[in-house]
């Protein structure tokens, strides 16, 4: 079976605990999503390119979940969420995924 590459997992990860959030109307839930994908994905960046740049994307990946909500407030919700997602993303494959 093909691996997801951390990527993929990373920014789905941000993108699907928005849509949960916001779907559900239930924010705990999103933050469940968004907590299970960046554990997922923090594991997969240890795995391929070691503790330090697993925890410089994991920062990365806090980093945009937490400034998704004042980008928020400048270009929406969702311009926000898919700009952030696509930045962590883009570093993943930079730097973890595009070595294995």
């Amino acid at each position: 079976m093909a691996k997801i590459p951390a990527a993929v997992v990373a920014a789905g990860g941000l993108v699907g605990g928005y849509a949960t959030a916001r779907f559900t109307k239930k924010r705990p839930l999103g933050g469940v999503v968004l907590a299970a994908a960046g554990t997922l994905a923090a594991r997969q960046w240890q795995e391929e390119a070691g503790a330090k740049t697993a925890a410089a994307l994991s920062a990365a990946y806090v980093a945009g979940f937490a400034g998704s909500h004042p980008l928020a407030k400048k270009v929406g919700a969702w311009p926000a969420v898919f700009s952030v997602a696509g930045g962590v993303g883009v570093a993943s494959y930079l730097f973890a995924d595009r070595r294995s």
